[in-house]
């Protein structure tokens, strides 16, 4: 399966949120080590809900970028 993610500055480090899975959340002193940990983060939440019987939700979220004047 194939997530979106959201890395944002958080200050003096990052954290990432998954859209499609509440909950799913990471943190890591670069963008590289935070894409790292939400990784490692999706693949234990997802083991977490097959445990539990939940319903795995298929990845819905769409990412993109719009171009504005500044």
């Amino acid at each position: 399966m194939r997530y979106a993610i959201v890395i944002e500055s958080a200050g003096a480090n990052y954290s990432a949120y998954v859209p499609d899975l509440p909950g799913c959340v990471a943190t890591g002193a670069t963008v590289e080590e935070t894409g790292r940990s939400i990784r490692e983060a999706i693949e234990f939440h997802l083991e977490g809900m097959r445990k539990d019987g939940t319903p795995i939700p298929p990845p819905s979220s769409r990412v993109d970028y719009v171009e504005v004047a500044a």
